[in-house]
């Protein structure tokens, strides 16, 4: 029989944190509010139809935004953006409100706050999500792409920025 004993958290992130992962920010807008967050948590589902997912943590309330909009564009960062991705991320104290000022943003096709200076942009619209444990997962179908300039990936490793 299985053992349905909990893992304790702590070794589970300490794990987690030798997982590399690409930087990104996830982004929406609705009724005039805009939103974005530095994530690692993004990957590909499948290519007919593009679709992707991306995890939140779900116990933010300003998260919610992500449902709300139907839509959110997944905006991926290269090695130059490593201050950017600070400033999504919280890390440097950035008020919320204030994060858009950093960069320069447009948008596709769906409304979503995409950045211009992206490696790459994918523009979704929110088809499905998923509540799992502390966070939601979007599911988005793409409905357009973006491609920048190509750069050395920026990855999350050890508790810190890398490039490849």
């Amino acid at each position: 029989m299985l053992d349905k004993s909990q893992l304790d958290p702590k070794s589970y992130r300490d794990a987690m944190a030798r997982l590399a992962g690409h930087v990104h920010i996830v982004t929406a807008a609705h009724e005039g509010e805009r939103r974005g967050v530095t994530i690692t948590a993004a990957c590909s589902v499948s290519d007919a139809p593009a679709t992707l997912l991306v995890c939140l943590n779900g116990t933010n309330p300003r998260n919610a935004i992500f449902s709300r909009s139907g839509s959110f564009a997944l905006n991926m960062l290269g090695a130059g953006q490593m201050a950017l991705a600070d400033v999504f991320s919280g890390r440097n104290q950035v008020d919320p409100e204030l994060r858009f000022a950093h960069g320069t943003w447009k948008k596709l096709k769906t409304g979503a706050p995409v950045l211009a200076e992206a490696v790459a942009v994918f523009d979704c619209r929110l088809i499905d999500i998923k509540t799992v444990a502390t966070h939601v997962v979007l599911f988005g179908e793409v409905v357009a792409v973006s491609l920048g300039k190509q750069a050395p990936a920026l990855v999350y490793l050890d508790r810190d920025y890398r490039t490849l």
